[in-house]
């Protein structure tokens, strides 16, 4: 009896490529992955697994993308569903953080990818994706001065590169823990010093 994986889809097999990638990210660092890791991760071969993608670049390139998409999309439903400025910016901090939590390999990939001297296409995703995100904070931060939420006297520029650094920080202690799902029981007292931060500047 036959064990040769399903026929799927392009897209779907390709999607399950860009999985078995980030869940190998986990526990090993990326710049040690191999293809054959990858295949046997999905259940194929190196020839099938090259049929989708040509080269290992390409496939974290395509992981690249992934994120992007899947980050932005919690980000951007987490402030659509919030009563006012303030509640989208702790939803959006919310939303980060339990992203990182359900894929702890994502940002050991993009750390890593960070790290490497050329300006790769994963290096441009990652920049595109900071992009998009800091116009989704500058938007609720100016509607929340508007709404007489956050202090005129901050500088927004400023308090959207702490918002990022602040989740990048607990970022790096769940990975230096080993705990990626402890990141969700700092959230809510992190983002408060935040918030009163940006209500109170004097």
């Amino acid at each position: 009896m036959s064990t040769a994986p399903a026929r799927l889809p392009t897209e779907e097999r390709q999607a399950e490529i860009v999985t078995a990638a980030l869940e190998l990210a986990k526990e090993t660092s990326p710049g040690l992955i191999t293809t054959s890791d990858i295949a046997a991760g999905v259940g194929v071969s190196q020839g099938a697994l090259f049929k989708h993608f040509p080269t290992k670049d390409a496939i974290w390139l395509a992981a690249m993308g992934w994120v992007r998409g899947q980050l932005l999309a919690r980000l951007e439903k987490a402030a659509d569903q919030a009563a006012s400025p303030m509640d989208a910016l702790a939803g959006m901090f919310k939303a980060h953080v339990g992203f990182v939590a359900s894929h702890p390999g994502v940002p050991r990939f993009i750390f890593h990818e960070l790290q490497r001297a050329a300006d790769s296409p994963v290096k441009q995703e990652v920049r595109k994706l900071l992009q998009a995100y800091r116009k989704l904070l500058r938007r609720q931060l100016d509607a929340a001065v508007a709404r007489g939420q956050v202090s005129p006297k901050v500088d927004l520029e400023a308090a959207a590169t702490l918002f990022v650094g602040v989740v990048q920080g607990l970022v790096m202690q769940s990975m230096l823990s080993g705990n990626a799902a402890a990141i969700k029981g700092q959230a809510d007292a992190v983002f408060a010093i935040y918030r009163r931060g940006i209500e109170e500047l004097a």
